[in-house]
């Protein structure tokens, strides 16, 4: 989406530009793609060790019984 927007709204580029804004592009994905993949080994790592398993559970639970007394009390 970025990619056609961004043509868009440029004029005639030569093409060093050209070549340029494509690297850009093959960077930023790049990047965006290695972030999401280390966020998530970083938080799959702190969720399945004991605290983070205590921890999923306490939330979990909580939120359960507040949505089950969200349906009692609209009941």
């Amino acid at each position: 989406m970025a990619l056609i927007l961004g043509r868009q709204a440029q004029q005639a580029m030569t093409p060093a530009e050209s070549a340029a804004y494509a690297g850009a592009i093959v960077v930023a994905s790049a990047s965006w793609q290695l972030l999401l993949a280390g966020g998530g080994a970083v938080f799959g790592l702190l969720l399945t060790g004991p605290r983070g398993r205590i921890v999923t559970a306490a939330v979990s639970s909580v939120l359960i019984m507040a949505l089950g007394l969200g349906m009692v009390m609209d009941g």
